[in-house]
């Protein structure tokens, strides 16, 4: 498996690298902007890990060039663990985030699930589940074939819900992956509203969901079914 690796501190990047390929991964490092967007135009990559703070730019001006080509998994390295940075890095579609200095185990433990939920989805970006198609690539959604017409903060939902599979994420887990149409935090009560919403577009029966379940006392998930 091809991963790329974006980061221009020499001892950091040959260590990860070293590291990674011991763990059977094939690895194509990037030390700046510059010739990361060059590499990324020329060949995809099963996953990028991208370093946030780099001399001649962003990670996030990397993850630009990277999510034009499509939904491709994204993991930031950032020596900032910041909510301003965090929230501007899923708001740019990275995956995940860890914050340096970092244990690798930590950061193998984050590929392996990052790559899991990627793995959910056919090689053309579509994910399937019951009466379901997801089209990631043009972030649409059919139910029976037929469109469904999904707000942004629906259709993330859905796609956090589908990309966890079989895990019950916690009412924050969601908050912290989902904002509105102005980059704010969604809260609490909403995402009940934005839940049933969702529920009513998705379940024949809304009341009786078998798509997404309430798990009481700990909160969402859509099964492996």
């Amino acid at each position: 498996m091809n991963l790329f690796l974006l980061e221009d501190d020499y001892a950091i990047a040959t260590g990860l690298c070293y590291s990674l390929e011991n763990e059977g991964y094939s690895v194509t490092h990037a030390s700046d902007v510059k010739q990361a967007i060059d590499i990324i135009s020329k060949e995809k990559f099963s996953l990028y890990i991208l370093d946030l703070t780099l001399p001649d730019g962003s990670g996030y001006d990397v993850c630009k060039e990277i999510k034009k080509q499509g939904d491709l998994p994204v993991i930031f390295l950032t020596a900032y663990d910041d909510e301003v940075n965090v929230v501007m890095g899923f708001e740019f579609g990275a995956d995940d985030y860890i914050s340096k200095p970092f244990r690798l185990k930590e950061l193998l433990v984050r590929i392996k699930s990052v790559l899991r939920r990627y793995n959910n989805e056919t090689a053309d970006g579509v994910i399937k589940f019951k009466d379901l198609t997801v089209n990631t690539n043009e972030a649409k959604v059919y139910k029976n074939g037929e469109e469904i017409i999904l707000t942004a903060i629906e259709y993330r939902l859905l796609l956090i819900l589908l990309n966890n599979r079989g895990k019950v994420l916690s009412r924050t887990q969601l908050l912290e992956n989902i904002w509105d149409v102005d980059g704010d935090f969604v809260e609490d009560n909403t995402l009940t509203v934005y839940i049933k919403r969702l529920r009513d577009k998705i379940e024949e029966e809304p009341n009786r969901p078998l798509i997404i379940k309430t798990v009481r006392g700990l909160g969402y998930m859509i099964d492996n079914g």
